[in-house]
């Protein structure tokens, strides 16, 4: 597991939209994820992993999981990226609760 903070919509260090990003081997039991968004404290932790041609991706708010998160998703797609899990030129596909979701 990897879990990592980035900031999304800006490219200095503490500044943009700040989203927590767990990258998992495998699903995992709802409750250890609301536990670790509500350590975070951000106001969304992803998580995700490989799923088929793309990665199942969940957010959670430190109370609820919610079914769309524009900036954690754009910061799951740049952690895949930098950590090499994806390659820059690959679209990150991502399966949600909101349908199918892709970044570039």
């Amino acid at each position: 597991m990897r879990l990592l903070q980035i900031d999304a919509f800006t490219d200095r260090p503490f500044a943009g939209n700040p989203a927590a990003v767990c990258i998992l081997d495998g699903p995992a039991a709802e409750d250890w994820m609301q536990k670790v968004a509500r350590e975070m404290n951000l106001s969304e932790t992803a998580f995700l992993y490989a799923m088929g041609e793309g990665f199942h991706l969940r957010w959670f708010t430190p109370a609820v999981e919610v079914e769309l998160c524009g900036h954690a998703t754009l910061a799951s797609a740049h952690a895949l990226w930098e950590e090499g899990i994806l390659e820059h030129t690959e679209p990150a596909v991502f399966s949600t609760l909101s349908g199918q979701l892709s970044a570039r």
